[in-house]
């Protein structure tokens, strides 16, 4: 009858490896590095790039877009952070934050 359902499209979704959140495996692999390789951040753009080995462009024009929309990386003068969700997501404890706000 035309329709796609909920469990057909995740499944479909799920053979070309988009997770919930509509994350690829490349996506995963950059918030994965943030985390794990450098601690949450910051970390820069081409350190970033060549840990998951892609081009800087391609990170900052393809990938890192849909990351800070989707509230999963930061982009600071100092370099991207993963935000809390994006720790979550990676079913990570994120580390304690070193210099709380002021209000915290």
């Amino acid at each position: 009858d035309g329709v796609v359902t909920l469990d057909a499209a995740r499944d479909g979704l799920s053979l070309f490896g988009v997770d919930e959140l509509g994350l690829d495996k490349v996506d995963r692999a950059i918030l994965d590095a943030v985390c794990r390789r450098f601690g949450g951040g910051p970390v820069g753009l081409s350190t970033l790039a060549v840990s998951v080995s892609e081009e800087t462009e391609t990170v900052e024009d393809v990938y890192e877009p849909f990351l800070l929309q989707a509230g999963l990386l930061q982009r600071t003068p100092r370099g991207r952070i993963a935000t809390p969700a994006a720790w979550r997501h990676l079913n990570l404890d994120a580390p304690p934050d070193p210099n709380p706000g002021l209000f915290s």
